[in-house]
């Protein structure tokens, strides 16, 4: 196994990513109209998941300039290393995205995942695709040693992506999160770096490697 007890890790990484359908790249301020109307179609599907819009924050869903704000604050980050942002496109079409953000240095050598998808493209596999490639960057080119997903338990939506991935679920953690206004439960699914080499061939071979 390669070494994981760096303190540093590469800050690069931010080209695009590819899986069997799936690529993942940066959201760049030419995504804005696409976005937008994923997100306007979307709104019920996706807004009951996310945490409130606080009153005196610009609505990014409206205002190209808070979007660009957004873009570049993920530039930042991707610079800095300390989180990894991603639009999810089939076809050159926009249909979700895919974060690997918070990420921790010194002996955690951790990260954070989350996602959401237009519901268009919901239950096709993608989004399992995508954890997939994510993770594949997240070990293998970023050297992480564990990744967590955290999801609300009555997301069965999400949930089903990480069980149909087999990730291992870790407990419930008691108002977790502020969502939509509430502190909701969230179930903690985990994978490690050990995880990672014991099933990335099979992984690889379910979600990445093109069917016959």
């Amino acid at each position: 196994m390669r070494s994981r007890d760096r303190a540093e890790a590469p800050a690069e990484g931010s080209a695009a990513l590819f899986g069997q359908r799936v690529m993942l790249r940066p959201i760049v301020l030419a995504d804005f109209a696409a976005w937008r109307e994923v997100r306007h179609r979307n709104g019920e599907w996706l807004t009951r998941w996310e945490p409130q819009r606080l009153p005196h924050q610009p609505d990014v869903t409206e205002d190209r300039d808070a979007f660009a704000i957004r873009c570049s604050a993920r530039q930042r980050e991707r610079q800095l290393g300390t989180g990894f942002g991603f639009g999810i496109f089939v076809d050159g079409t926009f249909c979700g995205e895919i974060n690997l953000s918070s990420i921790q240095r010194g002996p955690f050598q951790n990260a954070y995942v989350g996602y959401w998808i237009d519901q268009r493209w919901a239950g096709q596999g993608l989004m399992p695709e995508a954890v997939v490639v994510l993770a594949r960057f997240a070990f293998e080119d970023q050297r992480l040693h564990r990744i967590q997903i955290s999801i609300i338990p009555r997301n069965r939506s999400s949930r089903r992506v990480v069980e149909k991935l087999g990730l291992r679920n870790e407990g419930v953690a008691l108002r977790y999160l502020e969502i939509n206004g509430q502190w909701e439960d969230h179930v903690r699914y985990a994978l490690t770096a050990e995880e990672w080499e014991a099933r990335r061939d099979e992984l690889s071979a379910a979600w990445l490697t093109p069917r016959a």
